[in-house]
């Protein structure tokens, strides 16, 4: 069991590894806006998420409801060590890739926020402008909208 629970926490950490690997490319992907890198690397960031979520069902069922921290008290010392260095490793690659999660996350919000503001200014600057014009007979002429799917009277 202990092969088998090292085993697991050592691939968790190499796959949390890659993951922030992943997510600094995505991160500078973004800064250059290259959509089509930065989709490819959700995908592949999608499906490393996807497999570490397998990795940590796995070590559960290993475990059989045992904590691992109490596994370790367990062990002899120089191998419950070793396993509470791999869980210390665990959670710090987390909190790093927690870290840089957000950052990609503000920077693709404020992109996206960027690209909508551009995307209602031209579409405001191409609408055409309501035009208060004087009539035949001295008034006010109100204009009609534009052309429409149905128009006449019932």
């Amino acid at each position: 069991m202990y092969t088998k629970s090292r085993a697991n926490l050592f691939r968790q950490v190499k796959g949390l590894e890659l993951l922030h690997s992943l997510l600094e490319e995505e991160f500078t992907s973004l800064l250059e806006r290259n959509v089509e890198e930065v989709s490819s690397l959700e995908f592949s960031i999608h499906e490393l998420m996807r497999q570490l979520l397998v990795e940590r069902m796995e070590i559960r069922e290993v475990m059989n409801g045992v904590k691992i921290s109490e596994y370790a008290g367990m062990l002899p010392q120089e191998d419950g060590a070793a396993i509470m260095a791999l869980v210390d490793e665990l959670l710090t690659r987390e909190q790093v890739c927690s870290r840089q999660a957000g950052l990609n996350s503000t920077l693709a919000f404020g992109l996206l926020d960027q690209g909508q503001e551009l995307l209602d200014f031209l579409y405001n600057a191409a609408v055409p402008k309501q035009a208060n014009t004087y009539g035949s007979k001295g008034g006010l002429q109100v204009n009609k909208p534009g052309a429409a799917l149905i128009s006449g009277r019932l």
